[in-house]
């Protein structure tokens, strides 16, 4: 008899690829036009100065086009994720009978994360990679310096990640463990016990939001450091015009936002990881 094939990100994204993929695919068009908007809006803004108006019209006609298929991707996806979520919660559900309740309810909840991260996650980190390729494009065409000073950026960003992987994976899982016990508690109508329990789940929270704070904060400082070193680059450019010093400014800002999605996708990732093992595992972690 063969093996029930693993839940996972790679088993949802295979066996609903044509459900994910239109989503994908509105989600490419969305952010793709988005990545234009600072550029447009230089655009516009030198050619006003000039006395035109006709960027000013491809401007307001890229927002329009972004707002209706905005609109049309938050509508689909809904619909599709929601179906996603009830075929793999029943499955889920029949494999793991004979756990407790308690642990039952806690991985039900954890698998609809695994869903939500195609759902919510996903589209953050296509816009992330989009916004970074157009960002690096442009800044490259004004100046290599623009661009080679958004690489170490990127680089210096996910090294601050590295370091916080495996603390990350180690929290996450020890909050896991102690929420697959809740059900219980509360069955067992102790006061003590749920208290106690609650103190522990405030323990994994807390250095859970310690470990993320320390990390955006040495973030941002990298971002700023960036935006103020592209500033001064910019300084010693002659003949720059007010929209294209617009743009370089704005897509610095934006390469170093977009930048900051990357550290936090791969943080959800060890928290996923850490689930996926745990939901095809009905032994691990504290499992009745």
């Amino acid at each position: 008899m063969n093996a029930a094939p693993e839940i996972g990100l790679r088993r949802i994204l295979k066996e609903f690829r044509w459900r994910v993929g239109l989503t994908w695919l509105l989600v490419f068009l969305e952010y793709a036009l988005d990545a234009a908007i600072p550029l447009l809006i230089g655009l516009a803004i030198d050619d006003m100065l000039s006395g035109g108006s006709t960027q000013l019209a491809w401007l307001v006609c890229a927002f329009v086009l972004i707002t209706a298929i905005a609109v049309l991707r938050r509508f689909y996806d809904t619909r599709a994720y929601s179906k996603i979520r009830v075929k793999l919660g029943s499955e889920l559900d029949l494999r793991q009978q004979a756990l407790s309740v308690s642990i039952r309810n806690a991985r039900l909840h954890m698998a609809t994360e695994l869903v939500d991260f195609i759902e919510k996650d996903t589209p953050e980190l296509f816009a992330a990679v989009i916004t970074l390729i157009a960002s690096a494009m442009i800044l490259s065409s004004f100046s290599m310096d623009l661009a080679m000073s958004a690489l170490g950026l990127l680089v210096a960003m996910l090294t601050v990640y590295l370091c916080f992987h495996h603390r990350f994976f180690r929290l996450n899982g020890g909050l896991n463990s102690q929420m697959e016990r809740q059900v219980s508690i509360l069955s067992a109508r102790q006061p003590g016990q749920l208290l106690k329990h609650l103190h522990a789940i405030r323990h994994w929270q807390v250095r859970l939001s310690d470990a993320e704070s320390i990390v955006y904060g040495l973030i941002f400082l990298l971002i700023t450091a960036f935006v103020v070193l592209n500033l001064w680059l910019c300084s010693s450019y002659v003949g720059i015009t007010t929209g294209s010093l617009f743009s370089i400014v704005t897509y610095s800002w934006q390469f170093g936002d977009a930048a900051v999605s990357l550290p936090t996708t791969l943080q959800s990732w060890s928290r996923l990881h850490e689930i996926t093992i745990r939901l095809n595992n009905p032994e691990a972690h504290g499992a009745a």
